[in-house]
């Protein structure tokens, strides 16, 4: 029925019109969104982070410009020359005024160490400690002082660490700035000065640099070591995660990287420090999740949109597709009703375009056809109630001829009550037959008329006529077209009985099932040739009746007739010879009327 309804095709054509391009808009629009704003997001994280690098560039080139001061001062470059002027009270205290500037020029600036490369002397100064001159005594620091001497400017940033202060129990995280102090313009090494800073101004210089709820930023050395995270877990791992020997070995200033691994999935962004600030990466890393984010709202606002555009459409599709078919369906209906032989269309006008004109044409040829079938209709059952009546009144003239001359008979023989018995019967054969009003009676009458009229021939037969019926009580109420089963057991009668030769037997069987009443007629008498039996059948379809030739046959001639009148082509009479002699003549009738009526309860 889908398939087969323009409805249903209007509906999907529409729908598939509108949802297909509609939905194609969408998911374009949101892959397209998608990248624009990743590419927006990444470029803006690369701005960032240039952003973030200058800042920490300026903040360790301020602390790499307080360890260059000390060449502006000539006093303290003699010091480093000749630490033996220790005992030179004015050069002593132009060291420890040197030095507590460079304390204190950076508040975050926790300690200063010089450690003189002649006579391992070590110049210290702390907040909480005034300027201490002592001898060196362990290389703790050498490993830092060399990478700072092979450095190209001199300067190496030690990671951040941890250091004891003798004022504070606790231990302190910080950053060591090295530099080797040369003697220009030669190349002789005069000293290493150590600054160590707490790494807060770079804590806060990163916390600018990345949304902490969703995005992770890492400051790394050049070495793979880490001097910030955001994230508060310390690696669990000894190993240096994969990300960081990428982004080391790409030996690129900066650049952006698609990542993925088992705790993170999206894109990484990384820019260097020159080599002058000591080199470290700063690497943002941005899941797919955030770089999406706006391109989900943006999608959720175009779905919000697209639903209610889309409910919009299913309406609009909906309204047009019920408003163009209404009228197509109202014309079905109207034919199926037609179809079934109701000609009483009635329906408002479609309106003036193409199917308004279909219906009103429509409309115009039922009242056409409706007016034809009528005049036509009545003039057919005027014609088929005369023809029936004159059918009718052929069967009477038989009853008559035959019951006066068993009647006259009895009367030569001065039999009284047989005389008064046989003109009763005939008297109900009379009014049965001669009343036209009823055309259909209950088969219980039909098979009475039979009855009176095989006793009248019993009458006159006596012994040699034996007649009986098997009847199906249940078929006794069923409705029947008058005067089909006379006619037919007359016609043995006439044609296949013959007293001289052997007694005569009539046997008639009524039998149903669901669908069907059978009514057979079994008689032994002389039986068709199979020529003559196929003459019989030529004559029964001839739709004419009484031609010359076909009196013989007039009465089985007139409840065929009758039966096609009543049943049409579902109605059957058929004659077969039997093997034992004698005739079958089988009835089969519908039990249900075309149109529908049960013939149960038709009364004519």
């Amino acid at each position: 029925m889908f398939k087969k309804s323009i409805r249903n095709k209007l509906i999907v054509l529409l729908m598939v019109a509108t949802i297909v391009p509609f939905g194609a808009s969408i998911i374009i629009t949101y892959y397209h969104t998608a990248e624009s704003l990743k590419d927006q997001a990444i470029k803006e994280n690369s701005n960032l982070l240039y952003q973030g690098k200058v800042n920490l560039e300026g903040y360790i080139n301020e602390l790499d410009g307080l360890t260059l001061s000390l060449y502006n001062n000539p006093g303290f470059i003699n010091f480093l020359k000749d630490p033996r002027k220790e005992n030179n009270y004015q050069a002593v205290e132009a060291v420890r005024n040197v030095i507590s500037t460079i304390l204190y020029a950076e508040e975050n600036i926790k300690r200063v160490n010089i450690a003189v490369a002649k006579e391992d002397r070590l110049i210290t100064a702390s907040r909480r400690s005034t300027v201490v001159f002592s001898k060196r005594l362990t290389n703790a620091n050498q490993e830092y002082y060399e990478k700072a001497k092979e450095s190209p400017n001199n300067m190496f940033l030690e990671p951040i660490h941890k250091i004891k202060d003798p004022d504070d129990q606790k231990p302190k995280n910080v950053i060591t700035l090295h530099r080797s102090l040369i003697n220009i313009p030669s190349d002789d090494l005069l000293a290493y000065i150590s600054l160590e800073f707490s790494p807060d101004q770079i804590t806060n210089i990163s916390r600018n640099l990345y949304s902490g709820d969703n995005e992770e930023f890492y400051i790394i050395s050049p070495e793979g070591d880490m001097i910030y995270r955001s994230t508060d877990e310390a690696d669990k791992e000894d190993k240096t995660p994969d990300w960081i020997d990428w982004v080391i070995g790409t030996n690129k200033e900066n650049g952006t990287v698609e990542w993925e691994e088992d705790t993170f999935s999206g894109v990484m962004i990384y820019d260097q420090l020159s080599q002058n600030s000591g080199g470290w990466y700063l690497v943002k890393r941005v899941p797919y999740t955030t770089l999406y984010e706006s391109a989900f709202s943006v999608a959720k606002i175009n779905i919000m949109f697209g639903v209610i555009g889309l409910c919009l459409v299913i309406l609009a599709t909906l309204f047009i597709s019920v408003r163009i078919t209404s009228p197509i369906r109202i014309l079905l209906k109207n034919i199926d009703q037609v179809e079934k032989g109701n000609l009483d269309v009635r329906f408002k006008s479609f309106g003036n375009d193409e199917i308004g004109y279909l219906g009103d044409r429509f409309r115009q040829m039922i009242d056409k056809i409706n007016d034809l079938i009528n005049r036509e209709y009545k003039l057919q059952l005027e014609n088929k109630t005369n023809q029936l009546k004159v059918l009718q009144s052929q069967v009477n003239p038989h009853f008559l001829y035959n019951a006066l001359q068993s009647i006259g008979t009895a009367a030569l023989k001065n039999q009284g009550p047989q005389i008064y018995s046989s003109v009763t019967r005939l008297s109900k054969i009379m009014r049965y037959s001669m009343n036209m009003e009823e055309g259909m009676v209950p088969l219980q009458k039909e098979i009475e008329h039979t009855k009176s009229y095989l006793l009248l021939q019993k009458e006159r037969f006596g012994d040699q006529l034996h007649f009986n019926f098997q009847l199906d009580e249940e078929a006794l109420g069923f409705h029947v077209p008058k005067m089909i089963l006379q006619p037919l057991v007359e016609n043995y009668f006439k044609h296949g009985f013959d007293a001289r030769e052997k007694t005569g037997e009539v046997k008639i069987t009524c039998r149903q099932d669901e669908f069907y009443l059978d009514i057979l007629i079994e008689d032994n008498g002389t039986g068709v040739s199979e020529s003559r039996l196929e003459e019989i059948r030529m004559h029964l379809m001839n739709e004419r009746i009484g031609q010359k030739g076909e009196l013989m046959n007039i009465g089985l001639k007139n409840v065929y007739v009758r039966l096609k009148l009543y049943y049409g082509s579902r109605a059957y009479l058929q004659l077969k010879n039997l093997e034992q002699g004698g005739l079958l003549v089988s009835i089969k009738l519908p039990k249900r009327m075309e149109g529908g009526k049960d013939e149960s309860n038709y009364c004519g």
